[in-house]
């Protein structure tokens, strides 16, 4: 009592779509699926820092009623950095933009010399921009 030979399965999943003439060649990098994977990318990076900025500003005053010492000099420099923290994520565009968002990540840290909160707050988005750019490394390649 046998039944029917089971059709041997393949590995390679759903048929992927290509535009006619378009073969891949084994040379060439796996496609994300975007559409526009550079802009996706971008905006990651984009949203991340703007993310950043916005935590920096609404911890100011969580941080002087708990904290109790934040002076003058480190209120401006959150300030700062989440000025710093907005142009960069407008200048996404631009190549050096990756590299700007990563001195801002450690210029936070170093702000822990100021406040303790700062420095785990750099941590935090020190390991959340990490994340983007292993994101954009699998993304674009």
């Amino acid at each position: 009592m046998t039944g029917p030979e089971p059709e041997p399965h393949t590995p390679t999943g759903p048929p992927v779509e290509r535009p006619a003439g378009e073969e891949p060649t084994a040379g060439q990098p796996r496609r994300s699926g975007l559409r526009n994977p550079e802009r996706a990318v971008r905006g990651l990076g984009a949203g991340t820092l703007s993310l950043e900025a916005l935590v920096l500003l609404l911890a100011i005053q969580p941080i002087r009623v708990v904290g109790g010492d934040l002076s003058g000099a480190a209120i401006g420099a959150v300030v700062a950095l989440a000025v710093a923290a907005v142009v960069v994520a407008g200048m996404m565009r631009r190549p050096w933009a990756w590299h700007a968002g990563t001195v801002l990540q450690g210029l936070l840290m170093l702000g822990g010399l100021l406040h303790w909160s700062l420095l785990a707050l750099g941590i935090i988005f020190a390991l959340v921009w990490a994340y983007a750019l292993h994101v954009r490394r699998v993304i674009l390649g």
